[in-house]
């Protein structure tokens, strides 16, 4: 395979990161301490892979897919920094499994390995941090970011998983070794745990236009806080249910199916607004609200998918609680102000001849927008 041929691999693949519209790829890492290493096993999305060698100027004339996840691996290995007690540990990459190997799919398992030095034992306070993709733009102001869920033993003895790494977000950690006043690894923390995923909730949802495309579709039409709460209440509880179902892998749906239904749901809103109006509030409108719910919560499951295989079932339970909440505070921060704009229009204008102009106005113009973004991301899904 030519570079050409890769070239149409990575502009078809972004082509879905534009369907999708999130700049996040998602993976799991497992770090175990040893006496004489740290090792850790990255499961990385081959999205990961592709956005880095689709940016990657650098990238050779002539490659194959087995050198795109050989380069990704030294990338990787580039952008993991471990420190122990304060020194940087050099690193290097012990292993590749390919996709389809040992690996789903859509999954590399990359190997890294962290040496201590001769004269060095187990050291105490370790912090790792990660850049992964961060110097490469989805959308002005939004970087891609790569998130991984964590776990950690030591001597092959677990002692703490559920962890969230992120660029924002870097693991610190104590062993349990010979080494003077190092303290156990805390094993899981609910509270952390919960807060982390919460805060991962609503940068998924800010990052992911076409969820908030969708969220504005129904806000536009709303005329009550009543018509808000039922609305927004029924998409709810329809993505919050697919998404357990999905991360719980009792339902499972291509992607190929859930982002092209998802940029469907954009339009169908948007188009009910303009030209069924009298339709986009009442059962009807929550019976949309609902369906499309359903197919929003497999997009919202995404690489958690991946991510959370082998988690306990506590943590699975808190990783669901706090990113669903997460969603759902990220849908408020755009339903609420969009609702309290037009609240304060149809107030501002009740003593005019037409109180309604200004919500009708904007209702017309924000769904021909959102009409319009929903077909882009529509032929972007289908292609």
């Amino acid at each position: 395979m030519n570079i050409r041929i890769l070239g149409l691999l990575a502009v078809l693949h972004s082509a879905t990161l534009v369907a999708m519209a999130h700049p996040v790829a998602q993976g799991a890492m497992e770090i175990s301490v040893r006496a004489d290493s740290i090792d850790i096993r990255a499961r990385v999305s081959t999205e990961e892979a592709f956005i880095a060698e689709a940016f990657d100027r650098k990238a050779d004339v002539s490659t194959t897919l087995n050198d795109v996840w050989r380069r990704h691996g030294q990338y990787l290995l580039a952008h993991v920094h471990l420190i122990a007690d304060g020194v940087p540990l050099a690193g290097q990459v012990a292993g590749i499994a390919p996709p389809g190997k040992t690996t789903r799919e859509d999954r590399i398992t990359y190997d890294l390995k962290f040496d201590f030095t001769k004269d060095r034992h187990l050291p105490g306070a370790i912090v790792l941090r990660q850049d992964v993709l961060n110097e490469f733009i989805f959308a002005p102001g939004n970087r891609w970011e790569a998130s991984y869920i964590v776990r950690i033993s030591e001597q092959d003895q677990p002692v703490a998983e559920g962890l969230l790494f992120t660029s924002g977000q870097p693991l610190r950690f104590t062993c349990n070794g010979n080494v003077a006043g190092a303290q156990p690894a805390p094993g899981l923390n609910q509270r952390a745990m919960a807060m982390a995923f919460v805060h991962h909730g609503i940068q998924h949802i800010l990052g992911g236009y076409d969820h908030l495309l969708f969220v504005a579709g129904l806000v536009l039409a709303v005329a009550s806080i009543w018509d808000l709460v039922k609305v927004v209440t029924a998409f709810t509880l329809a993505h919050t249910l697919t998404l357990t179902l999905a991360v719980l892998d009792l339902v499972r749906l291509s992607n190929r199916i859930v982002e092209p239904i998802i940029a469907a749901s954009i339009v169908f809103v948007a188009a009910q607004n303009l030209f069924s109006p009298s339709r986009s509030r009442g059962w009807m409108r929550l019976a949309v609200a609902f369906g499309f719910g359903l197919f929003h919560g497999l997009g919202f499951a995404g690489g958690l998918l991946s991510a959370m295989e082998g988690m306990a079932g506590v943590a699975i339970i808190t990783a669901i609680g706090g990113f669903s909440l997460g969603v759902e505070i990220g849908h408020q921060l755009v339903a609420l102000p969009l609702f309290g704009v037009l609240k304060i229009t149809r107030v501002y204008r009740s003593r005019a001849v037409d109180p309604e102009w200004i919500p009708r106005w904007a209702l017309r113009v924000g769904s021909s927008a959102i009409c319009a973004a929903g077909l882009v991301y529509l032929v972007a899904a289908l292609r």
